[in-house]
């Protein structure tokens, strides 16, 4: 008869599988976003599903969700599938908020591939436009 045990990860290996450093976890920690099993010691040890959850809060903090907006989550969490209507509204404001700041970016990058092309038509020898900042600016204001 096999017996499947899990694989426990310390605080340094656990750090380095979801990319982010022992003090990080321990604020983490400490602000209720995660909760790492603990051996007879006291020493922190963490499983393969815990990594799952670790990259889940990633995902949502990479997102623009802030740490007090991921505590009330996990608490809802917590709290089972009654909180589904009160998550399900937070993320869906979170989705709101990071698609306006995803638009910021968008338009970030335009401007950004606009001044790249232009340079690389100048060096090309593609125009010989000379082509000032402020013109450079009216331009930009006329595509927002």
């Amino acid at each position: 008869m096999s017996t499947v045990t899990a694989t426990h990860y310390t605080i340094g290996a656990f750090a380095k599988a979801v990319g982010l450093t022992a003090p990080t976890l321990r604020y983490y920690e400490t602000e209720g976003l995660i909760e790492p099993h603990r051996l007879a010691n006291g020493r922190r040890y963490y499983e393969e599903a815990d990594i799952d959850w670790v990259k889940f809060l990633l995902h949502l903090k990479g997102t623009g969700m802030s740490i007090s907006e991921l505590k009330q989550y996990v608490q809802w969490r917590a709290q089972g599938d009654a909180t589904i209507p009160q998550r399900l509204a937070l993320l869906q404001q979170v989705k709101a908020d990071f698609l306006v700041q995803f638009n910021e970016v968008q338009h970030h990058l335009q401007i950004l591939n606009d001044k790249i092309n232009w340079y690389e038509a100048k060096e090309a020898g593609l125009t010989a436009d000379q082509e000032s900042f402020r013109a450079y600016l009216q331009r930009l204001e006329h595509h927002e």
